[in-house]
């Protein structure tokens, strides 16, 4: 079944090069989460290629020359409006390890930064992209006197299957290097995503707010297993 898009997919661009002073900044003390986070701040960084920069105090200046900003999740609400992407790792995380990055899509509002930087970071890392889009059922199911047919469960998964496909049609065609699973869930997204946290490297999503978090991704940083990475629109 086709459909189209409800959102014209933007442009996708790879993310520009490092320009000079950029660095990964790991913001924590000395307590056991923030060594954690630190620890995989080095070890990002090392991948990138950049200088790692350690700030125990936060200002709004600390992002300025960063590429990335790392923190101990339970400094969310400190560092949740940083105009660079952070990532937030959980407090009883251990070594940091290669493993696939998960995108959280909106299929019919997907996020530009956090798509850009889910195919940026997995060709970096050489990993498979699992892009995971929860859906429900349309409100008219409810009316439906005696359930759902297969039928139209088969062709509404369809139409959510092919809204996704739609979706990173463009990423994938800047990055074929990348190998995507799409990944189509009749869950809410917390649900899903949680649930992919265990097995996996990084999940990645988007912040449109421009002060903060919406209530997903807070759930996100306080359940996931893995580090979650924030990135605004």
């Amino acid at each position: 079944m086709t459909s189209t898009p409800a959102h014209p997919a933007p442009h996708p661009e790879r993310p520009a090069a490092p320009g000079p002073g950029r660095v990964v900044v790991a913001h924590g003390g000395r307590s056991a989460p923030c060594r954690a986070a630190v620890r995989w701040a080095s070890w990002e960084a090392t991948r990138r290629g950049l200088p790692l920069r350690v700030n125990r105090h936060w200002t709004p200046a600390v992002p300025e020359a960063a590429e990335l900003v790392v923190a101990d999740a339970r400094l969310l609400d400190t560092v949740s409006g940083s105009p660079c992407p952070v990532v937030l790792v959980p407090e009883e995380f251990g070594e940091p390890f290669l493993a696939e990055v998960v995108l959280g899509v909106d299929a019919r509002d997907p996020a530009a930064g956090a798509a850009g930087f889910a195919f940026d970071t997995a060709r970096r890392w050489g990993v498979r992209l699992r892009a995971v889009h929860g859906w429900r059922f349309p409100s008219c199911a409810a009316e439906l006197p005696f359930g759902i047919p297969e039928e139209d469960r088969g062709a509404w998964e369809d139409h959510e299957v092919q809204l996704l496909s739609d979706a990173l049609r463009p990423w994938r065609e800047q990055c074929p290097e990348v190998e995507v699973l799409e990944d189509v869930r009749l869950l809410t997204p917390f649900q899903a995503l949680v649930r992919r946290s265990a097995s996996s490297g990084l999940l990645v999503v988007g912040r449109r707010e421009p002060g903060g978090l919406g209530s997903v991704s807070r759930g996100l940083v306080h359940e996931s297993r893995c580090p979650v990475a924030v990135v605004p629109s």
